[in-house]
């Protein structure tokens, strides 16, 4: 099943890009702090990921700081991120990764909307993203041909359909080996690299709700970010 207004999701589409200086390094403690207050949504210890929903219910000057900045950065938008665990609408969702996360599509389920674009803001000084090229119109899924993984269960589908999709190309051993080494070489067939986001404070990384992404293999320790999905007005 796919998008029902999928032409005008793909009228959007644009290649990845970065706002230089999106908040300042005295914002950059503020969602740190806001980071340490919020209450833990999700502990995955076979992922080795803290998430954390920054919900309406905290910090509304930050909240103001931030729309007030993506408004100036994107049109006619609206927020379209997963409730918390007592219903309340968020503003997008924490991370601190301990490990790479692997790669996946933020597409969402509700095939009515027009999705738009996804957001990072980097709370780390270190951490890489890599957005590929290739795009998906299925809902939210987590891709893999490890028969592990495909058995897991996650707020993402699990799937292995992206082989049968771009082309089965192998992958680019040298990017694999600098970049992607925690995913299967394998498991990267048919995709191209559009870019690799190395993390700075203050800045914002924009890219497509419908591109496939992952981090990169280059975590000496954990990272911390904040991540929020768009719909399109």
């Amino acid at each position: 099943m796919m998008h029902k207004f999928l032409e005008k999701i793909k009228s959007f589409e644009q290649k990845p890009y970065v706002i230089k200086n999106f908040i300042s390094l005295d914002e950059v403690k503020l969602f740190r702090k806001l980071y340490n207050e919020l209450p833990v949504e999700i502990n995955n210890r076979r992922q080795k990921i803290i998430k954390k929903k920054w919900s309406v219910d905290f910090n509304v000057n930050l909240q103001k700081i931030y729309l007030d900045k993506l408004r100036l950065n994107l049109d006619n938008f609206k927020m379209d991120n997963p409730k918390t665990k007592d219903g309340k609408d968020s503003l997008g969702l924490f991370q601190e990764s301990f490990m790479p996360v692997s790669l996946h599509v933020d597409s969402g389920f509700d095939f009515s909307k027009v999705i738009f674009k996804q957001t990072l803001l980097p709370l780390s000084d270190m951490g890489e993203t890599v957005i590929f090229k290739n795009r998906f119109y299925g809902c939210a899924t987590t891709f893999s041909i490890s028969p592990e993984e495909l058995k897991a269960k996650g707020y993402n589908k699990r799937s292995s359909e992206h082989i049968d999709l771009y082309g089965g190309k192998s992958f680019d051993e040298n990017t694999h080996k600098n970049y992607l080494n925690h995913e299967d070489i394998n498991n990267l067939k048919g995709l191209e690299v559009d870019l690799i986001y190395k993390w700075k404070l203050g800045d914002l990384l924009i890219f497509d709700r419908t591109s496939l992404h992952c981090a990169s293999s280059n975590l000496m320790n954990k990272k911390l970010g904040l991540t929020s999905l768009t719909i399109k007005l």
